[in-house]
C-alpha cells in the first residue's frame, strides 16, 4: 500500500489552509456552539474522531477535547446530551446500544462514515497447515484444542474481546453454538495487552488462537495469509437480537461476523437544531485502508497524541478537495 499522508506535520498546520480556503469566507453555521466528542479507550480510533473533529472546527464549532469512555456510556451520554458525538459507532454490532439508549428518539444516525470492517478468528499458518485446521468448530477436538492451551488446564485460549465492546458476547455464543464450552476458553481484558502476549508466543514459534478486526494494526503484523490463517465458522450463528443474519460472505466464506461500519452517532437535537453538523455526520467517508495505515503507523512508534494529530492533519492536507467539498454540503444545508 503506498501512503502519501503519513508525513508529520506542524500541529494547526491544516487549520490554516482550511481557515483561508474560500469555501469557509462566510459566516460559519457553528459559530457560539460547543460540542462534546467521545470516543472509547481504543487508541487507533483517535484518527476517525479528530478528522470529524477538524471538519466540525472548520463549521465553526468549538469542539471540547475529546472525551474516554466505554461505548455504553458513549451511546448514554449523547441520549442525554451530556455529550455530542460518537464517530466510531460499530453497526450492526452495537445496534443493542443504540436501542437501549433510546433508538431514533434519541440518537441520530445517518450514513457510514466506515464500511468494509471484518472480524473474526485466526490461528498461525504452520499450525493450520500442519493439522489442516480451517474451521474453528475443529476445536471442539480436545487434542486439536490442546495445542493452544496456554495455562495448562487443556483447553485453547483464545484471546477475545473487551467486556463491553459487544464482540465477546459473539465470540460467548459462538463458543455455545459450536460445541467448544469444554474445549476453548476466551480470554478477556486488556485486548492490547493479550494481543501483545499473542505476538509474542507467534515469535517465539507457540501456536496461537485470536480474535481480531479489520482496521487494526494486528494484520499488519501477523498477515493473513502469510502468517495467519483465517478460520471459518460451520454455520452463522449470532446472539439473540441478530439471530437471524446471515455471515456468509459473497466470496461463500463465512467468518461468523457480519461486516460492520463505523457510524456517526449524534444526540437527536443537536442533530436537528445543527443541519451543517447533521450534513456532515452523513456524508463524511473514511477507508478502512487509511484507518490500517494510521493505524500500522501507531504500532511503529508514532503513537503520541502530537503524531496521531499529524496524522489526521496529513491525511486532509492529502484529501483536501475532499474535505473542502464535505464542508460546502454542510454548510449548504444551514442555509
Amino acid at each position: 500500500m503506498q501512503i502519501h499522508w503519513n508525513k508529520v506535520f506542524p500541529a494547526g498546520a491544516i487549520f490554516l489552509s482550511v481557515a483561508s480556503a474560500p469555501v469557509l469566507a462566510d459566516k460559519l453555521p457553528g459559530e457560539g456552539i460547543t460540542v462534546q466528542p467521545v470516543q472509547s479507550t481504543i487508541a487507533e480510533e483517535t484518527f476517525q474522531t479528530l478528522i470529524v473533529n477538524k471538519a466540525m472546527e472548520a463549521l465553526g464549532y468549538q469542539v471540547l477535547p475529546t472525551k474516554e469512555v466505554d461505548y455504553n456510556v458513549a451511546y448514554t451520554s449523547i441520549a442525554r446530551n451530556d455529550a455530542t458525538y460518537l464517530t466510531v459507532g460499530w453497526w450492526p454490532q452495537q445496534e443493542s446500544k443504540f436501542w437501549n439508549a433510546g433508538g431514533y428518539d434519541k440518537l441520530y444516525m445517518k450514513g457510514q462514515y466506515v464500511t468494509g470492517a471484518a472480524q473474526g478468528y485466526l490461528i498461525d499458518k504452520k499450525t493450520a497447515d500442519k493439522y489442516h485446521i480451517t474451521n474453528v468448530a475443529q476445536l471442539s477436538n480436545p487434542e486439536l484444542a490442546k495445542l493452544f492451551d496456554t495455562d495448562g488446564d487443556g483447553k485453547a485460549d483464545l484471546t477475545g474481546c473487551n467486556p463491553g465492546w459487544s464482540c465477546e458476547d459473539v465470540i460467548t455464543n459462538h463458543i455455545k453454538a459450536y460445541k467448544l464450552s469444554k474445549t476453548v476458553t476466551q480470554n478477556q481484558g486488556n485486548y492490547a495487552a493479550l494481543i501483545a502476549d499473542t505476538i509474542s508466543r507467534y515469535r517465539t514459534g507457540k501456536p496461537v488462537l485470536y480474535y481480531t478486526w479489520t482496521p487494526y494494526w494486528v494484520s499488519g503484523v501477523l498477515v493473513p495469509g502469510k502468517d495467519v490463517v483465517w478460520l471459518q465458522v460451520p454455520f452463522s450463528s449470532l446472539p439473540e437480537k441478530h439471530k437471524q443474519l446471515d455471515t456468509s460472505l459473497p466470496n461463500g466464506k463465512n467468518y461468523g461476523f457480519p461486516m460492520n461500519s463505523m457510524n456517526i452517532i449524534a444526540n437527536k437535537t443537536f442533530a436537528e437544531k445543527n443541519p451543517a453538523a447533521a450534513k456532515l455526520f452523513s456524508i463524511m467517508k473514511l477507508s478502512v485502508n487509511d484507518i490500517s495505515a494510521e493505524n500500522m503507523m501507531l504500532r511503529r512508534g508514532k503513537n503520541t497524541p502530537a503524531d496521531i494529530e499529524a496524522h489526521a492533519n496529513g491525511w486532509i492536507k492529502a484529501n483536501q478537495k475532499r474535505f473542502n467539498h464535505w464542508i460546502e454540503q454542510a454548510k449548504a444545508a444551514a442555509k
